[in-house]
């Protein structure tokens, strides 16, 4: 089963989309729904997808649970939800009853606190979360590292997944810091990672060879089995699109074995958000 793990939709008259603007995204400003990712997924041969939270609004999540219940190919959508708010915990829980919730991301990169993932006002929120078999993505940049890895140490129960490979500065050649920080959150923690958006973080005349570095640490750290690839479509759209995204990464991947890449192109998405059973043991 291929999976892409990080796909988005959106519909600009909502007005959820602080970040989305005419003038700072012309390529992006329109909507963008199932009858425009459908061709892709079939050119890739992608049977299911992940949908994840573009605005930080309860309200875009309930319109993304609405369009994830009619859309056959979305296996589960990522939301959002106020963690600080005081019925933050009930709120979860409400949301969670939708059959097609699997996780909740609170949008850190955005965050005027770095540390904010290690809030103590958050723990509710946390504590729900968990409580309700809910997945966290953590959609950070590399100066928030430090704080993922003292959130995860403290809460090794909860499933958690980065996004993006944390966006290392691919286009300025910074890969040390960010690939021991990597490191060390795989070597120490459960968590598990997302190759998807490495093209939004590279040149605009980006090939595999330059990104290949970057996923080459990724695959060294978490292996396979901890690794699930993603479109971050159509944010991928500012960077080759989503055919150019998909090829490279099959390049990048093509020395595993089948099974190993079968994980990263989708049985680490399945296991991880639950979009399917696990396969028996052989007997």
């Amino acid at each position: 089963m291929r999976i892409d793990a990080h796909q988005h939709f959106w519909r600009v008259a909502r007005g959820d989309y602080g970040w989305l603007t005419a003038d700072g995204f012309p390529a992006l400003y329109r909507d963008f729904g199932p009858g425009d990712l459908a061709p892709l997924l079939a050119g890739a041969g992608v049977e299911l997808t992940v949908l994840v939270q573009a605005a930080p609004t309860s309200a875009e999540t309930c319109w993304l649970l609405e369009l994830a219940a009619k859309t056959p190919f979305v296996a589960g959508v990522v939301g959002w939800a106020d963690f600080e708010a005081p019925d933050a915990a009930r709120v979860i829980e409400d949301l969670a009853r939708a059959p097609k919730l699997v996780g909740l991301r609170p949008m850190l990169q955005d965050l005027p606190d770095d540390a904010w993932i290690v809030r103590p006002a958050i723990a509710p929120a946390v504590e729900a979360l968990a409580a309700a078999g809910l997945r966290l993505d953590a959609l950070v940049r590399p100066r928030h590292l430090p704080h993922l890895a003292r959130f995860l140490a403290a809460r090794p129960d909860l499933p958690v997944v980065i996004d993006h490979g944390a966006k290392p500065d691919i286009v300025g050649g910074a890969l040390a810091g960010w690939a021991d920080a990597m490191r060390a959150i795989a070597r120490d923690t459960r968590a598990c990672c997302k190759l998807s958006g490495l093209v939004n973080e590279a040149a605009a005349s980006w090939t595999a060879a330059d990104l290949r570095p970057y996923a080459d640490v990724l695959l060294e750290a978490f292996g396979p089995a901890r690794l699930m690839w993603g479109s971050d479509w159509p944010v991928v759209n500012l960077a080759g699109g989503y055919a150019a995204w998909r090829s490279a990464a099959e390049a990048l991947t093509e020395a595993l074995p089948a099974e190993d890449r079968d994980r990263i192109f989708g049985g680490t998405a399945a296991a991880f958000y639950g979009l399917a059973p696990s396969a028996p043991d052989a007997a």
